[in-house]
């Protein structure tokens, strides 16, 4: 399986959401085209639009999903501008987030068609990968039941800290969207909301766990890694920023 692997750097949010929104509908087209062609979807068909993987830092913004409670923004949108957050509703699931410097985003658009059609054991994939970066740091991480994310210490119930937050969107078995993951962010941007909306429990970051500084390449290749062996070993293609 072959799989774009793109590193953008530090970006506004919305030029990403295009990006992702032009592979999704790429893929997306290309399935339903072969359908009402009576065609098959093999995974060597010639014209068949690649997966893709893209690693970012957004530019201070809260997104809230779709199912989102808006009351969970706490502060006022001019308090926003202020601070010089964007403020983004948007359509994949969950509530209200915050992304900004020092946190790793990955967005996974993949057709699970051909990897494993089932949410529930992709979403355990994001998180898997997650917790297996954490313990690459020597930081032990887990899950929280009924709720999604990694979780430092989920063993303590209100005592656990979200270190990665996820929310995700699905058209016909292709991702968009993904996860977020809290290696040397500023964590007081997480007072402007109730993250995810989660009032009871708090968040955390690498970096606040370990007590020090975290080199951003070396996580966003351990959490690449791990993404890949967990789906599957796929192979990157060759990569390369495509912002426009």
């Amino acid at each position: 399986m072959r799989v774009q692997i793109t590193h953008l750097g530090r970006q506004p949010y919305r030029p990403v959401w295009d990006l992702q929104t032009r592979h999704h509908k790429a893929i997306v087209d290309w399935k339903i085209a072969r359908r009402r062609a009576g065609l098959d979807e093999t995974i060597d068909a010639p014209d068949r639009p690649l997966n893709h993987l893209l690693f970012v830092e957004h530019d201070h913004v809260l997104t809230l999903g779709k199912s989102g409670d808006a009351a969970n923004l706490v502060v006022s949108e001019a308090r926003l501008e202020e601070l010089g957050v964007a403020y983004v509703p948007i359509n994949r699931g969950g509530d209200i987030t915050y992304h900004g410097p020092g946190q790793i985003v990955a967005y996974p658009i993949l057709d699970l068609e051909l990897f494993k059609p089932d949410i529930g054991w992709y979403m355990r994939t994001l998180e898997e990968a997650v917790i297996r970066t954490c313990a690459d740091f020597g930081l032990s991480a887990g899950r929280v039941d009924g709720l999604t994310g990694a979780w430092i210490e989920p063993e303590k119930g209100l005592g656990a800290r979200k270190i990665a937050a996820l929310g995700v969107k699905t058209s016909r078995w292709v991702t968009m969207h993904g996860l977020a993951f809290n290696v040397n962010t500023d964590l007081d941007f997480f007072n402007l909301i109730v993250p995810c909306g989660i009032a009871d429990r708090g968040v955390t970051s690498l970096e606040r766990e370990l007590g020090q500084t975290i080199e951003m390449e070396e996580a966003v290749n351990r959490l690449q890694g791990h993404l890949s062996e967990l789906l599957g070993g796929f192979s990157p293609a060759n990569s390369g920023v495509e912002i426009t």
